[in-house]
């Protein structure tokens, strides 16, 4: 087995290459986990697995196992006549969708993914060093055929289009001081631009208005700021100020990107969206699948014309 540091490798599927484990509190229930991810074999999937139940409840992401959108993408599952839930797994697979993983087991010991500084950067480097496995079969792209838009009543739309490439387009539309010196639309292309490099390190944010509502509703208990950009009335509460001057838009569509790979596959198309959140995003997902005309699954030769492009820092062959 030879460890090669190139990007342009064969586009066959992708698992972790060891065992790697992390720590930390959830940003709506301030409950402590461990999460240990491990390698899975060809056809898995990304599989959560709460390990705190008995039996284990194994959760396989598809749009359709997404049962809760506010202020994150929470999965859910019937279990022994009650609700099993993971929280806040956006980011998580956001940083799965941008290294390429396309088979992963992801034990969890309570009903949230940790935040950790609110970004997808630490997961990035959690898979980074478990190292990335190539494995022996093809990895298959949703490959959008027609366009498919849903909107909602305050203005949002999620939309995919046609495109040989993966291209997101977002827009977002805050009245806030902070907003107001920043970019509110972004475009990035993912068969040129480096996730690791424009998007990873973009926190979420929340507003300190809304904080004593959210408590009231069990949300935001683990929230601080050192896991999320917090917005008082005048501006940017962090001491550090933000990343980039666009870092809001830019978690948008980190955001996106994981709300998008509960496809369990990526995207082949355009998505281009305005003011779209977690609920928007899964209902895209859902029109998609309804319209068996809009989509196929391919797969692509390695010969230097392939859609996306992914890398790491230690990748076996």
């Amino acid at each position: 087995m030879n460890t090669y540091t190139r990007e342009d490798f064969p586009l066959n599927q992708r698992t972790v290459a060891n065992q790697i484990k992390a720590k930390g509190i959830g940003l709506h229930t301030g409950h402590e986990s461990v999460m240990t991810l491990r390698p899975a074999p060809i056809n898995t999937g990304v599989v959560f697995r709460r390990i705190d139940c008995d039996p284990v409840v194994e959760f396989k992401v598809s749009p359709d196992i997404v049962g809760e959108t506010m202020l994150c993408t929470t999965i859910v599952q019937e279990w022994q006549n009650k609700k099993i839930k993971i929280a806040t797994i956006e980011h998580l697979m956001s940083a799965i969708a941008g290294i390429g993983i396309d088979n992963l087991y992801i034990d969890i010991t309570s009903d949230e993914v940790p935040i950790m500084d609110g970004s997808a950067s630490h997961f990035i480097f959690l898979l980074q060093s478990a190292g990335i496995k190539i494995q022996d079969a093809p990895k298959a792209f949703v490959k959008i055929l027609k366009s498919v838009r849903v909107e909602n009543d305050k203005g949002g739309f999620a939309e995919f289009k046609p495109y040989e490439g993966f291209r997101l387009n977002f827009s977002i539309d805050f009245e806030h001081p902070a907003f107001q010196t920043t970019a509110e639309k972004m475009t990035l292309n993912f068969s040129s631009t480096s996730y690791f490099k424009e998007v990873s390190r973009a926190r979420t944010f929340g507003f300190m208005k809304d904080m004593e509502m959210l408590r009231a509703k069990n949300l935001g208990l683990g929230a601080s700021l050192k896991n999320a950009i917090g917005l008082d009335d005048e501006g940017v509460m962090n001491s550090e100020g933000l990343r980039d001057k666009d870092e809001f838009v830019r978690h948008k569509i980190l955001d996106a990107v994981g709300d998008l790979y509960m496809l369990g596959h990526p995207i082949v198309g355009e998505f281009t969206a305005h003011k779209s959140g977690h609920a928007l995003n899964n209902q895209l997902l859902r029109a998609l699948q309804s319209q068996t005309d809009a989509f196929e699954l391919v797969t692509y030769e390695n010969d230097g014309n392939q859609p996306i492009r992914y890398g790491s820092s230690k990748v076996l062959l």
